[in-house]
């Protein structure tokens, strides 16, 4: 019998969560099925990130500026805010490892083609079409995952199938920024490419065939837009967490302009970078399902901090290691706590909920990036976007206060509320 002749023990056709034990522990199937979806967050992971270390090589091999490099991060971010919610209200009721294969399968042939590209215009709308995938694909595998354990431990499975996008920026990451540092960056799409066609295989070995759910339809997914508290934690996330990426996007001018170190050190921060990622994520699990509201008020002050703390040791060169590290820290850990809250106000349309989580903090993404740009066109110097980024964590922290008083003032009745989330 192969792996993809395994079953869960309840399929759940109408797409609600199993009935798991609260004292147990994840099996070995899951394990299997983390693996083999986390080989894809992987190589999102890879994609959405090495763009930024690379950053001067795409820019200097079209003829671009580096704001405008900054660009095609920020279409790659409004490729997730678009695709998310579109996928999971059209795929919704699709077999959900069939349609994890598809994700995935267009996403290496998107990578491999942006590798051949030499027109500006043209790898605008292939980072665009890239990011399509991008969030469907985690929301319909932290759902996968999700199923497959106790309610009280959904931060934790959610955790783990978020572990692709830290270990990609560990490993995956700096090596593939030296790669198309020595080789040029178009190999970094090729990497990518098949990594994700590896996943396609890996998938269909390893995932458990799981139905989708057969009740969804289109309008019940889109009837979640109507919960108050999902358009708090969008705006949360979309403002908030641009403050890590105003850092991200702009490591490598930080590091060897601002910092006044060479090329080579620019892996050396991606890497630290990816570490503090991993941490977080692990640190962000136990938090969660603790309490995602403190979690979330933890990240949004941290992250503040941090990111004030590396505009002063920017200029020290290596002394912004410890600051870059804190970033990541405080921004996983605020990752998974808004993807905890969409899921939780999403209330029947889970699927929505999951991948409007990657929207909105791709909206981040996209935001951070372009911000950092415009202020670094306007002549502020490559340090600024880091205050920016700052601003942004605060403007996240009061939303998510605002939204707290209004559950308590009982201004959002559709939101929903559960001991494992809150």
């Amino acid at each position: 019998m192969s792996l993809a002749d395994v079953r869960t023990e309840d399929p759940t056709p109408t797409g609600s969560f199993p009935v798991v034990a609260a004292d147990q522990r994840p099996g070995l199937r899951f394990w299997i099925a983390v693996l083999a979806l986390g080989t894809g967050g992987f190589a999102i992971g890879v994609t959405e990130f090495v763009a930024m270390g690379l950053l001067p090589e795409v820019s200097a091999g079209l003829g671009i500026s580096i704001s405008q490099g900054g660009h095609l991060i920020s279409l790659y971010a409004a490729g997730v805010v678009v695709g998310a919610p579109l996928i999971a209200a059209l795929g919704a009721k699709l077999p959900r490892r069939g349609l994890l294969v598809g994700l995935m399968a267009f996403y290496g042939l998107v990578n491999l083609a942006s590798a051949s590209v030499t027109d500006y215009r043209l790898l605008a709308v292939l980072r665009f079409l890239d990011g399509l995938p991008h969030g469907a694909y985690f929301g319909l595998a932290a759902l996968v995952a999700a199923s497959m354990v106790a309610p009280n431990r959904r931060g934790f499975a959610l955790s783990m199938v978020m572990m692709g996008i830290p270990l990609a920026n560990v490993v995956g990451v700096p090596l593939t920024t030296l790669v198309g540092q020595q080789l040029g960056w178009r190999w970094a799409y090729v990497v990518v490419g098949v990594l994700s066609l590896v996943t396609v295989v890996l998938v269909l070995l390893a995932v458990p065939r799981m139905p989708g759910d057969r009740t969804a339809t289109s309008r019940r997914e889109i009837s979640g837009l109507r919960q108050p508290q999902l358009w708090f934690a969008v705006l949360a996330a979309g403002g908030g967490f641009g403050g890590m990426f105003a850092l991200i996007s702009y490591i490598s001018p930080l590091t060897q302009d601002v910092g006044g170190l060479g090329e080579s050190a620019v892996a050396v921060f991606l890497f630290v970078l990816g570490i503090g990622m991993v941490v977080g994520n692990m640190l962000a699990g136990r938090l969660c399902d603790w309490s995602v509201e403190n979690s979330l008020r933890l990240g949004s002050v941290g992250l503040a901090v941090s990111l004030l703390a590396y505009f002063v040791l920017a200029p020290t060169g290596w002394g912004a290691l410890v600051a870059a590290f804190t970033t990541t820290v405080t921004g996983s850990v605020l990752a998974l706590g808004f993807q905890m809250r969409l899921i939780d106000a999403a209330g029947e349309s889970q699927t929505l909920g999951a991948a409007l989580s990657h929207s909105a903090l791709n909206i981040g993404n996209g935001l951070g990036a372009w911000v950092g740009g415009a202020v670094i066109a306007a002549g502020w110097g490559f340090r600024s976007p880091l205050l920016v980024g700052a601003l942004l964590a605060v403007f996240g922290l009061t939303v998510v206060v605002l939204a707290a008083r209004a559950r308590s003032a009982g201004q959002a009745p559709g939101a929903v509320e559960t001991s494992a989330l809150v």
